[in-house]
């Protein structure tokens, strides 16, 4: 499902007329607000601190429950050239994890995307998650660490862990133990915002640019 979440032009310019640029969140069952009403979800509460605090973007959410980094391989390029962002935020992996898929081809997968959206001008946001111990110390480190690594690799942003906070405490979290529940999602957003916050500085009128 893909959601946009179109905001008012930044009030610090009020006569630019070119389109605003678009934050596209490309994510999982966690962006896409899996078990809870879709405005109480992280990515609607970004939509709307965006725009309180001046930042011409418009939202757009293209997470797709149950999406693993090979689905999100698949439907990225065509998202890409469609909204043309000036700014990616990037959540798949955790499907991948739950399923116990091998490591290697979650990070190829991951890679690819983030090249992708380098290629068209894109600032790209990496958020990491965690997996539950019971998939073993090996697997869930390397699982945790491939995402510390891409960042690296790429020189791009990223969150460590989007749920940090939030997975670890029972009330925030639904019953399935895998989605935070309405009271978690603003704690996601905080999570988010610190590392987001320098990159809508940089871009705060313009999109990526396209030859």
């Amino acid at each position: 499902m893909l959601l946009a979440l179109p905001l008012a032009a930044s009030a610090a310019n009020p006569a630019a007329s070119a389109p605003a640029p678009v934050l596209l969140v490309f994510g999982d069952s966690i962006s896409a607000g899996y078990g809870i009403p879709v405005e109480q979800g992280w990515v609607t509460l970004l939509a709307r601190r965006t725009e309180q605090e001046g930042y011409g973007f418009r939202v757009v959410n293209a997470s797709v429950s149950g999406e693993t980094t090979a689905g999100g391989l698949a439907r990225l390029p065509h998202v890409l050239d469609v909204q043309r962002p000036a700014i990616v935020v990037l959540e798949l992996g955790g499907n991948d994890g739950l399923r116990g898929l091998p490591l290697e081809r979650t990070r190829t997968n991951l890679d690819q995307m983030i090249t992708l959206a380098q290629q068209r001008g894109a600032a790209v946001l990496l958020l990491g998650v965690r997996l539950p111990p019971n998939y073993g110390e090996r697997y869930t480190t390397g699982f945790q660490a491939m995402f510390a690594t891409l960042a690296r690799s790429h020189r791009i942003a990223s969150v460590p862990l989007l749920l940090q906070g939030v997975d670890l405490r029972p009330e925030l979290m639904q019953a399935d133990h895998v989605h935070p529940n309405e009271q978690g999602q603003p704690l996601l957003l905080d999570n988010v915002w610190a590392r987001l916050l320098p990159l809508l500085r940089a871009r705060p009128l313009g999109g990526a640019s396209h030859g």
